[in-house]
Order: C-alpha cells, then sequence, then structure tokens
C-alpha cells in the first residue's frame, strides 16, 4: 500500500468520523427532550386504586392544620370544611372535581423556545433541584459553603449539557447578607446562567411580587411575561405531616396572583415525617399535594400546577435521609404513576445521591434511581444531577457526569424499535448468504450508529492499553476538563445589557458584571 493510499484512507475516516460528530437533528437523534417512558409501574392496578381511595380518606376524615384565612376563605368557598380542630378537610367531591378540571396540558416555557418543555402524558424531562448549603471540592476531597458565583456556575453548565432539561436552583448562597439579597439574587443568578426553563424559591410573598419587576424586564413586559412565564416557583407550601406551611403559602398566592407555574412540593421523609411504609408514604405525599391542588385552583382555577409528590427515605437505623436508596427509586417511580393516574404533570426527586464524592456509590445510586424514575413514565425528575450527601452537597463536576448517566437512563426510557428493518433478516440474508460473516460495514450498522446508539461524553470506553497510553485518566478527570472547558468560555449574553442595566439599577444584585465575562480567573481551560 502506498503512503498516498494510506493518506486516502486514513483521511476518508477522518471525514467519516468527523460526519458521525456532527449533531443530529432532534427527529433522528436516539435520545431527546421528552421521550415516553411508562414501561415499569411499581404499583399494580389495584394498589393504585387503593392509594387513591386512602388519600380521599385522609383528605376528608383528618385534612390539614394551620391553613391561613385567605386558604380557608378560598377552600371553603368551594366545598372544604373548616373544622373545629383547626384542620381544613376536604370533601371527596371537592377533590374529585378539582382533579377533573386542572390544568393538565402547560407547556413549562425556556426564555429560549428550543427549551420549551411539554411534560404531559408519559413524556420525561430531568433537571437539577435543591437547597445545598454546600459546594463538594472533589480535589481536595472536602466541603464549602455555596456562593452566588458557584450559583450562576451551575446554571451556565446546566445551559450546555444537553441531557439536563431544566435548572431548577441548585444550591443556597450563603454569601448573601439578607433573605431579600438571597430571594433576588438568587433569581438572578438563574435567569442570568441559563436559557432553559427556572426553578427557583422564595422566603418572602413581598420578595415574590418585586421579583416580577425583574422577570417582566427580561421578558419584554408583563404580558410577554404571563404568555410565556419561564421561571417556576417551587413551593413546600405543606409542613409534613398534613400542616400547610404558613409564609410558603402566602408565597404561593403571590405566584398565582403573578402567572407563575407552581410547583407544589410535598416533602415528607419515610420514616420520620412520612409513614414508613411505602405505600403509606404516598397516600400522604398525595394527599398533601391534591389539598395544594384544590387550593390553587380555589384561587386561579386552571393555573399550572405541578404535582409535586417527593415523599424521601429515612434510613430507619439512624433516621438520616438517605437519598441514593432502592425504596427512593421504588417512591418515585410510584409518584410519577399515581400522577398519570390523575392524569396530572408529575414531578418528583430521584437522582440525588448519599455518597459525598463523586465515586462508584454515587454511580449506582444515581443510575438505579435516574433509571427507574425515567422509565416509569415520571414527567419532570428533579434532583436528578449534581446532589451529593442526601442533598447538602453539591458538586460541579457531577453535572458533567450526570449528563452522561440521564443519557443512558434517557436510551433506557426509548426501549428497544420492533419493525421490518430491527428485526434484521434481510441483514441477516445479505450478512450470511455470500456476505463477509460480519455486520461491521454493513449499511444497516452504519445507519443505526447514531440514530439507536447513545455514546457517552466522558465515559471511557477505551481498551486498557490505550488507557495507559493517554496517562490512566479517571472519570472526574475527563469531568474537570469538560467543566473547566464550559467554564472557561461559555457565559450566556440573552440579557440585553440595558435590561441587566435595569435590573441592577432596581435590585442589589451581588454578583460582579466581572465574573459574567470571560477573564474573571476563576476557570481556565483544561
Amino acid at each position: 500500500m502506498t503512503a498516498d493510499t494510506e493518506g486516502r484512507r486514513r483521511g476518508g475516516r477522518e471525514a467519516r468520523r468527523a460526519r458521525r460528530a456532527q449533531p443530529l437533528p432532534l427527529n433522528e437523534a436516539p435520545i431527546r427532550p421528552g421521550m415516553e417512558g411508562g414501561q415499569y409501574k411499581p404499583l399494580d392496578d389495584a394498589g393504585v386504586a387503593r392509594i387513591h381511595g386512602a388519600v380521599l380518606d385522609v383528605l376528608e376524615q383528618i385534612g390539614l392544620a394551620q391553613a391561613i384565612p385567605s386558604c380557608v376563605e378560598a377552600c371553603t368557598a368551594k366545598g372544604a370544611v373548616m373544622g373545629a380542630d383547626g384542620r381544613l378537610r376536604f370533601p371527596r367531591a371537592l377533590v374529585e372535581d378539582t382533579v377533573a378540571k386542572a390544568n393538565r396540558r402547560f407547556v413549562m416555557y425556556g426564555q429560549d423556545p428550543r427549551h420549551d418543555m411539554e411534560p404531559w402524558g408519559n413524556r420525561v424531562y430531568f433537571g437539577t433541584a435543591g437547597a445545598a448549603v454546600e459546594v463538594v471540592d472533589v480535589k481536595n476531597r472536602r466541603y464549602r459553603e455555596s456562593l452566588l458565583a458557584d450559583l450562576y456556575d451551575m446554571a451556565r453548565l446546566v445551559d450546555v449539557l444537553d441531557n439536563i432539561h431544566f435548572f431548577q436552583r441548585t444550591c443556597v448562597p450563603r454569601d448573601m447578607p439578607t433573605a431579600r439579597d438571597m430571594d433576588f439574587n438568587t433569581l438572578y443568578a438563574c435567569v442570568s446562567g441559563t436559557t432553559k426553563h427556572v426553578g427557583s424559591s422564595w422566603v418572602n410573598p413581598l420578595y415574590v411580587e418585586k421579583s416580577f419587576d425583574m422577570l417582566h424586564l427580561i421578558a419584554g413586559g408583563e404580558k410577554k411575561w404571563r404568555d410565556r412565564p419561564f421561571v417556576s416557583q417551587s413551593n413546600c407550601f405543606v409542613v409534613p405531616p398534613l400542616k400547610f406551611a404558613e409564609d410558603a403559602c402566602r408565597c404561593l398566592e403571590a405566584a398565582v396572583k403573578g402567572g407563575m407555574p407552581v410547583l407544589l412540593l410535598s416533602a415528607g421523609q419515610a420514616g420520620a415525617t412520612a409513614p414508613a411504609a411505602l405505600a403509606g408514604a404516598v397516600v400522604q405525599a398525595v394527599a398533601e399535594v391534591l389539598a395544594g391542588l384544590v387550593y390553587v385552583n380555589a384561587l386561579k382555577p386552571g393555573h399550572p400546577a405541578i404535582f409535586g409528590t417527593w415523599p424521601f427515605v429515612s434510613d430507619l437505623r439512624t433516621g438520616a435521609m438517605c437519598g441514593g436508596s432502592a425504596e427512593q427509586a421504588l417512591l418515585s417511580a410510584a409518584c410519577g404513576q399515581m400522577a398519570h393516574f390523575y392524569d396530572l404533570v408529575g414531578g418528583a426527586a430521584a437522582g440525588m445521591c448519599d455518597a459525598k464524592l463523586p465515586d462508584a456509590q454515587a454511580g449506582y445510586e444515581k443510575g438505579v434511581n435516574l433509571a427507574l424514575a425515567g422509565v416509569s413514565g415520571l414527567n419532570l425528575v428533579y434532583e436528578a444531577a449534581g446532589m451529593h450527601a442526601s442533598l447538602l452537597g453539591f458538586s460541579l463536576e457531577s453535572l458533567v457526569i450526570d449528563n452522561d448517566i440521564i443519557g443512558q437512563a434517557q436510551r433506557a426510557i426509548r426501549g428497544i424499535d420492533v419493525d421490518d428493518d430491527s428485526l434484521s433478516v434481510e441483514a441477516m440474508r445479505e450478512v450470511c448468504i455470500g456476505g463477509p460473516g460480519h455486520y461491521l460495514g454493513h449499511e444497516q450498522t452504519l445507519r443505526l450508529m447514531q440514530s439507536a446508539y447513545v455514546y457517552p461524553q466522558i465515559g471511557d470506553r477505551s481498551s486498557p492499553k490505550e488507557w495507559v497510553e493517554r496517562g490512566e485518566p479517571d472519570i472526574l478527570t475527563h469531568a474537570d476538563r469538560r467543566m473547566r472547558e464550559i467554564l472557561s468560555s461559555h457565559y450566556p449574553h440573552h440579557v440585553a445589557d440595558d435590561v441587566d442595566a435595569e435590573i441592577r439599577r432596581q435590585f442589589d444584585i451581588k454578583l460582579p458584571r466581572a465574573a459574567m465575562s470571560p477573564g474573571d480567573g476563576r476557570w481556565e481551560a483544561a
């Protein structure tokens, strides 16, 4: 073989590799946002029916305590009953009527329409969430306080990572001097760092109301905001078991008034603030969220509300939360199944882990939970990336690693296509009768390389020899390099300078402009 021939062959291989490296259109890609799950059902039909019956019993007979006066007024006007014991009870007919009339087909908008989500039916989307108070310093194997700049960096990473479809606030910026500063700056860092849908939380209804001024500026006016609300409120409106959270309820009412979708979040912990029996934990979570659904629809019929059943799990030996357990996977999948039963947009937590570092324990805990939540058809999988130490710590490197894990979970959601081509009878005939006896160069193989197979972006599939030649890198080496590549170069600029200046005039924004452009010195390309 001449050098010229070898050069042409090598050039042809490189050209084919370059073509394969180009992203496919979404309709041809092996995975995409919003693929349909629902194959896995931890509850049989009889179990679903019994849980529903128990939920109605709980709401009608036990009810919820600590309802604020405006909640009592709105709900009793629709048929709820305020008892002499101070508990607000919800008759079966009221609950069933509310579910029947609830909004179940609302888009969760991104600032960029490319990231709009349609989370109904069995469609599945993965995103972040949480209120971690520390950041995992992987290099030094320690934890440190989370800062506003960290939150902005997390949003920037998610903006680039294709398999993470929305960004809900990931950490508490502990360098904020007041709750007011925290609420406004958290929102600012999130919406400035990504064009994907954002979720955030507030501690005071006055801060919610003022935050709409910021959102209206970014949207281009109140009407444009109300037409395409690109931020949702994550609201823990209940304190399990079966009590309303008074300040959170006031924030909920402000969100509804301002046209913001709400995540009705019930986060009891099985064995502590929810029954240890997994079925009982599901019953309590569903009952609490349906009470919230009645509340929201009493305030504004048809307002977008996410069925946010988030029951967590205790290690019953210690009482500590264990977010990476198999029991957690079962609970999240069961909650997805209950959302399907009611035909409501469902969200639950799956993908957080108990491991303190991105290690083998983190991998197996995240993998099991993400796969089961995905194939259950849970619409919105929160906490899906980055979260460690049972929600106490967040790792930027894990965002990159978890993007790969979610990609594999999405491939499991897609399942196996069965049609004349995939049955492969003709391919077998061509290969086995007069053919080469293998499928390596077959037309079907080459065609399916991109459209049916998912490849890790940082996972290592090289041979041991190649791995040694490259310096024996582990997944953290790859994740750190990719993270630094993104953070040293990707500075979103979708909020116009004049709008940003006006936001800074109206709000005390603590994130320096210098930290939002290259050259700030915090990150260098690997």
